[in-house]
């Protein structure tokens, strides 16, 4: 029965109905394949900016740590032979309190542990006994030190940055400290406040035993938490990024670094469904725009199955005629099926292969950063990989913009990218056709040049420091940069060695006075 029932199914139905099938299943496959592609995409990429993020605002943090602590050292290098003069006492302090802005509140406590000095004086320190209670990092300590969290005499939940105070002939006078309100508004907090996304993202920052120091919501501020693998991490001195669930329970791309001078951690995460939140409709308005396509493909189809069952009908008409005269004349006039058949298959490939240029197009937008339109991380390890495969040496330049932080600062994000924009475009007007350019991130980029000797290189990055120091950025005005160079001969050398040697060439240039380029090993390889 199914036998004759499928025998009823004339040629047409079956190549149109496999054609269409046929598809549907690409069409699926291919959306699925770019869905799943761009979503880990966008997860790897969230985790990375995360992590470079968390590792910028450590290195802010530890840099903000230490001038303090030198601020500190400058003042108890003065008051060392001071400790007696009550008013010079109380100027120093009320100086260091108003003059940086970094403490809520500064004192002096003698040897004996009594405060002496204190400001602001409206909190009424002057006569305080610390003790092992409520300082117990300060009493002994006699070295330079960054208190973990505690509570004040007067009830404030703070961290204390000191510094001992010693006489010329080396005997313990006491300390001067500065003390900062953690549950109040202080330069810390202006620090670390400064997130520019709204859409659920935060950072925070915990001490060496993983008791919050630092977190939006103020009233989370001396929290211990556990069962963190990120705060783990952070605490064990790593830097690294991790997909995790936060205490709401709402999973989290968060990416963590440690502020070593302190033993702090900074996290910094973003909701996975804020970093998710446009993919779906990125695939919806692919799948819109790719429906007209799709039409005029099956209108393709169903005119190629018309094309293709006609001579095979006229074959089977013309066979049930065998009998008569004309049957034979008829057949021999039916054009081969053949040529037919070869159509058909040009026609599915031409359908198969625009959905394919569309897959292609966005590997591509997925290896170049969308900026720039220099190739990104993800493109640059594709042309390494293809460099090491032909064993094609090349030399590396990797550079940085010096000072970029202060164009942000003093200009905003949008005219930071404009330079980085016009930086982009000095890299290539001074490129080769076959030199590969890239923006490694932020301000950072990296100039592959293949056989290329380091002379060479050093010429070329040279020439490019140069119209980037005469060059009048948008707005910003004239800025530098700085260059580091490495040579890369083939194996047995690892190429990440290269780009590390790259790496502290640059970190040399920048330690020596910045605008300047620094080479890795000798001139010529």
């Amino acid at each position: 029965m199914l036998l004759r029932s499928l025998t009823k199914i004339n040629l047409r139905t079956l190549i149109l109905s496999l054609a269409v099938l046929s598809v549907l299943i690409t069409s699926g496959n291919s959306f699925y394949a770019t869905y799943e592609v761009q979503r880990t995409l966008l997860i790897n990429n969230t985790l990375e900016a995360n992590r470079v993020y968390a590792t910028k605002l450590a290195e802010v943090t530890d840099a903000f740590l230490k001038t303090t602590q030198s601020n500190l050292s400058y003042s108890a290098n003065f008051l060392s032979s001071q400790m007696d003069n009550n008013d010079i006492l109380m100027d120093e302090t009320r100086r260091l309190h108003q003059q940086s802005g970094t403490f809520n509140s500064v004192y002096v406590v003698n040897a004996t542990g009594t405060v002496i000095a204190a400001s602001p004086q409206t909190l009424d320190l002057k006569g305080v006994k610390v003790n092992s209670t409520n300082a117990p990092q300060h009493l002994e300590a006699k070295q330079p030190l960054i208190t973990d969290p505690y509570v004040s005499p007067l009830g404030n939940y703070m961290i204390n940055l000191s510094h001992p105070i010693f006489s010329a002939n080396g005997d313990y006078q006491g300390y001067i400290g500065g003390s900062i309100y953690l549950e109040q508004d202080n330069i810390l907090g202006a620090i670390l406040g400064k997130h520019y996304y709204h859409d659920g993202s935060y950072l925070y920052v915990v001490d060496r035993n993983k008791t919050l120091i630092y977190h939006p919501n103020k009233e989370r501020i001396g929290q211990k938490i556990a069962n963190n693998i990120a705060i783990d991490d952070v605490v064990a001195g790593k830097e690294d990024a991790h997909a995790l669930f936060n205490s709401k329970g709402i999973e989290m791309l968060a990416g963590f670094a440690p502020v070593k001078r302190a033993g702090w951690g900074v996290v910094a995460q973003r909701p996975k469904q804020a970093t998710l939140a446009g993919l779906d409709g990125h695939i919806v308005s692919v799948f819109i725009k790719a429906l007209p396509l799709t039409f005029l493909t099956l209108l393709g189809i169903w005119l190629s199955a018309v094309f293709i069952s006609r001579p095979l009908w006229q074959l089977a008409y013309n066979a049930q005629l065998i009998d008569k005269k004309e049957a034979q004349g008829n057949i021999s006039s039916v054009r081969s099926w053949y040529f037919e058949a070869a159509q058909l298959k040009l026609a599915i490939l031409k359908g198969t292969g625009l959905l394919n240029d569309k897959i292609s197009q966005l590997h591509t937008d997925s290896h170049t950063d969308v900026m720039t339109g220099l190739l990104n991380r993800r493109g640059m390890q594709q042309m390494l990989d293809q460099y090491q495969e032909k064993q094609r040496s090349f030399a590396v330049v990797t550079l940085d913009i010096d000072h970029f932080k202060r164009v942000n600062d003093s200009y905003g994000h949008d005219v930071g990218d404009m330079v980085i924009k016009a930086l982009a475009a000095l890299m290539k007007n001074n490129a080769r056709k076959e030199d590969a350019l890239c923006r490694s991130g932020g301000e950072e980029f990296i100039i592959f040049l293949p056989d290329t000797t380091l002379s060479t290189a050093l010429t070329v990055a040279e020439r490019l420091r140069l119209q980037v120091a005469e060059f009048n950025m948008p707005t910003a005005g004239f800025i530098t940069i700085s260059l580091g160079i490495a040579y890369w001969p083939g194996d047995p050398v690892i190429i990440n060695s290269i780009l590390k040697q790259a790496d502290q060439a640059l970190y040399q240039a920048k330690q020596q006075g910045r605008n300047r380029t620094v080479t890795a090993g000798n001139i010529t390889p």
